[in-house]
């Protein structure tokens, strides 16, 4: 097995692919233009990682956040993912970020709060801008006041924001998100 490699698979929003080290996850990249621009991106994390296939607990990884891209209420949270080189405070906004069950969804200001940093909503939304292991760092749960949906630096922007909320039947507060 390589000690970093690299795994793109198919999924219900597109093609994502999955980066990995000796230390765990280290990157999840949502779809792309076309491999080679999703390889690029997966490779930022992981300079000079080349596609290989993926040992049993990258598989399940992947096979898990595939899973969760088709509606399956997984909250990923036991993947252990790498960390290294990665800010302290984004550590803790992606913590907290990962402790939001699928289908709900907070505001920037909330995960500030919570995270004992009130009025550091656009540090947050930078740090999760910033996600490199989305969607198992759920950065698409997170959303502006007023239940706007703020950006999404991934490709397709808000409108795979929205996709992915759409898929897991979203709520802020009660009906749903997406329910009329």
């Amino acid at each position: 097995m390589a000690a970093t490699g690299l795994y793109l698979f198919d999924t219900a929003i597109g093609r994502i692919g999955i980066g990995w080290s000796a230390r765990g996850i280290a990157s999840v990249q949502l779809p792309d233009l076309n491999d080679a621009r999703l390889l690029a991106r997966l490779r930022q994390r992981l300079p000079g990682a080349e596609p290989a296939p993926p040992p049993a607990a990258v598989r399940a990884a992947a096979e898990r956040t595939g899973a969760l891209l088709a509606g399956v209420r997984d909250d990923l949270q036991d993947i252990v993912l790498d960390m290294a080189g990665i800010a302290p405070f984004h550590q803790r906004v992606y913590a907290r970020a990962r402790a939001i069950p699928p289908g709900r969804t907070i505001t920037y200001g909330e995960l500030a709060a919570d995270i004992g940093e009130p009025g550091a909503a656009r540090a947050v939304g930078q740090a999760l801008g910033a996600n490199p292991f989305a969607p198992i760092v759920p950065c698409h749960r997170i959303l502006a006041a007023g239940a706007r949906s703020g950006g999404f630096s991934a490709p397709g922007g808000v409108d795979t924001k929205l996709r992915m909320l759409l898929i897991e039947r979203a709520s802020f507060g009660e009906p749903g998100l997406f329910d009329s």
